[in-house]
């Protein structure tokens, strides 16, 4: 079974089209609007293995907020959808990824309720055109539409670009292992509940 997912989402705010290939090569297009984002999905899809094909359009001429937190949730959505009832993925993964100065960690449980820690902190205000307070709001509706437990933290480093590509590089290699099927579970769902769909239970 193809673990494709393709989705639309337009609002007053913002169009999206979205399409991702969880077994796929890492093959993106992807067109925000932002230059930076646009670097950070490619980033997500080249070191997942997902291919992810993005496009988006948003009121850019207030500021990215719209843009960044729709972009975040339909992606999430989209690996969700594409997962299905998740039999026989492994689940739980983390990563470290350096680069140059910088570490970042990050630990992924596709539990089905979301829920974000976020430990990262810039020093600048704007990286490339994009406010750096928005890329917690795109891991946080990852988390929500993904049904994903995500704790992301930046253990230490100077510059504000190594550190949040390094979080998307940990986020891209700990997805890549959670959605793997474990080939002696394959045919089971990786949880004593049964099930690992986000329906706001707890």
């Amino acid at each position: 079974m193809k673990r494709i997912a393709e989705l639309k989402r337009k609002t007053k705010e913002t169009q999206i089209k979205c399409k991702v290939n969880l077994d796929g090569k890492g093959l993106h297009k992807v067109h925000t609007g932002v230059g930076f984002l646009d670097h950070m999905i490619e980033q997500l899809s080249k070191h997942s293995g997902i291919d992810i094909h993005l496009n988006a359009s948003g009121d850019l001429h207030i500021d990215a907020h719209h843009t960044t937190e729709d972009i975040g949730y339909t992606i999430g959505k989209a690996i969700s959808e594409a997962l299905s009832d998740r039999k026989g993925i492994k689940r739980f993964a983390s990563a470290y990824v350096p680069m140059d100065e910088t570490l970042s960690r990050v630990v992924i449980d596709l539990s089905g309720r979301p829920y974000l820690v976020w430990k990262v902190f810039f020093t600048q205000t704007k990286l490339g055109e994009m406010d750096a307070e928005l890329f917690k709001e795109w891991f946080q509706a990852l988390s929500q539409s993904l049904g994903a437990n995500l704790h992301v933290e930046n253990l230490y480093g100077v510059n504000n670009h190594h550190i949040i590509e390094s979080c998307f590089k940990a986020l891209a290699l700990s997805i890549k292992n959670a959605i793997s099927i474990s080939k002696n579970l394959k045919d089971l769902i990786p949880s004593t509940k049964g099930k690992l769909i986000n329906d706001g239970e707890k």
